[in-house]
């Protein structure tokens, strides 16, 4: 650790502390993000902090700058296209959610803005006048907000580690204050009569329309929530008093409750500043809330852990429509089956040598059905077959239809005579005649039946039943061939 990350951690850990404390003294947007600015200059070991804001026409608005006067003269109010991001960035290296651009990755003569007066050094660690470093700005939702760019390090060198990560939780209160100042910005023009003293990031809480929570960190009550306001206990169903009540615990999925505790142990350690997660909640009536949760940890001077400052965004519709789609790329549109998408899915997390069967099935002279009784019939027919299918197998069983007349089942863990028992019960509920349109439709099926072998590939272990399948109509379809049984014998029905 530098002397330099030695002399910032602490005091910029108070200043970042003092700064969410003291929201409610900013007047407007740009002022709160001066007040984060001033703080990157302050404690983050910068001569200069410059936040730009990404406007709703995509151009980017500097709006706050803390340095020497001459920096705030020509760059304060400036607009800039993406495209200056976006140039820069793709050649940028990562550094965590920090963005180095080192000057000799990009040509001097394209250099928009400020350029420090400062010798060179032929120091490989020292700081170039040309280098750049940014901190993207994220709202809660993850959406770009704006970007946070710092120049001359106090001590002439590039940032160290501890410097690095503080100007992170600098970058992340930003994001939050933009998110905030944009709400209460709105909420002063709504309501003018607000008195000029009252708490801006109290205001911003309580009236936001994303659900927003204190929870407490402190022994006995870690996990308390200290404050709820109105959008948090609208989406989980309580009244805010019930909330305040309660602890995280007592509306998280019990799957989440590790995860959870992990993450409290792990700010106790002081590791945490910023966390993020997707998690689900238990509404007051029993129903699953899926999350996507941005946390602030909030220290005191000594930096142990007093609060968290967590916003929500609900995705349960997003998660919703994610399943649904992943669902329908996995289903056949005309049976409901699974397609071929879904078992390939299936064989290859859950192929096990000697337990998993795969069952051929192709129905016998289906093409004359749809030559002589039309298409609409011969798609009733494969529907019907397909529900025959699926009600002959148990519940863990997947049944698909690759297309055509073709159709497969995968089952695990099946004794032999239960596997030809399913496959007799198969040949058996497909063979009787199908009714449809006033039409009577008489079909047979013929089965090929393998089980899984040590390393076999999924696509092998298919095309195996298939050719056990082919073998049955060569010998008079309307049967099914049960192949590699434990008695090392073919079975036939």
């Amino acid at each position: 650790m530098s002397e330099q990350d030695v002399g910032v951690r602490w005091p910029t850990i108070r200043r970042l502390y003092d700064l969410t404390a003291s929201l409610n003294r900013q007047q407007s947007l740009p002022e709160t993000l001066q007040a984060v600015v001033d703080g990157v200059v302050a404690g983050c070991g910068f001569g200069v902090a410059v936040v730009n804001i990404l406007n709703d026409d995509g151009d980017f608005h500097t709006v706050a700058v803390a340095g020497p006067d001459e920096v705030r003269d020509m760059l304060l109010g400036r607009r800039n296209p993406p495209s200056m991001f976006v140039d820069e960035f793709a050649v940028a290296e990562e550094w965590g959610a920090l963005r180095f651009v080192p000057y000799d990755r990009i040509d001097p003569e394209s250099v928009v803005g400020w350029v420090p007066d400062t010798e060179v050094s032929d120091d490989p660690d020292a700081w170039h006048p040309l280098n750049a470093l940014y901190a993207p700005l994220e709202a809660p939702s993850g959406e770009l907000v704006g970007m946070l760019s710092v120049d001359l390090p106090d001590d002439g060198r590039r940032p160290g580690r501890i410097q690095r990560e503080l100007l992170e939780m600098f970058a992340a209160q930003a994001g939050i204050a933009v998110n905030n100042a944009r709400l209460s910005e709105q909420l002063r023009r709504e309501h003018g009569r607000l008195k000029a003293s009252e708490s801006l990031f109290r205001l911003a809480f309580d009236n936001a329309g994303t659900p927003m929570a204190m929870i407490s960190l402190q022994e006995p009550d870690v996990g308390r929530y200290l404050r709820v306001n109105g959008a948090l206990a609208s989406m989980l169903g309580y009244p805010q008093h019930e909330l305040l009540r309660r602890r995280v615990d007592d509306v998280s999925a019990p799957e989440e409750l590790a995860g959870d505790h992990e993450v409290v142990a792990r700010i106790a350690a002081g590791e945490g500043r910023i966390e993020r997660a997707q998690k689900r909640l238990l509404r007051a009536d029993g129903e699953e809330v899926w999350t996507s949760v941005t946390s602030s940890v909030v220290r005191d001077d000594e930096g142990a852990a007093l609060y968290l400052i967590s916003q929500y965004v609900d995705i349960t519709a997003t998660r919703r429509d994610t399943e649904r789609l992943r669902r329908e790329t996995r289903t056949d549109v005309l049976t409901g089956l699974g397609n071929r998408a879904a078992l390939e899915d299936r064989l290859g997390r859950e192929l096990v040598a000697g337990e998993t069967a795969v069952l051929f099935c192709d129905l016998d002279g289906f093409k004359s059905v749809n030559d002589s009784l039309g298409h609409h019939v011969g798609d009733g027919t494969l529907v019907a077959v397909a529900q025959r299918i699926a009600a002959c197998v148990r519940e863990e069983d997947l049944v698909v239809r690759l297309g055509g007349d073709e159709f497969v089942v995968v089952a695990d863990n099946l004794a032999s005579d239960t596997l030809v028992e399913l496959a007799d019960r198969i040949r058996t509920s497909v063979g009787h005649p199908v009714h449809i349109e006033g039409q009577r439709v008489s079909i047979t099926v013929s089965i090929g039946v393998v089980v899984a072998g040590a390393d076999e590939e999924p696509q092998s272990v298919v095309r195996r039943a298939d050719a056990v399948m082919y073998a049955v109509k060569r010998a008079g379809k309307n049967g099914f061939r049960v192949d590699d049984l434990d008695e090392g014998d073919d079975l036939v029905g």
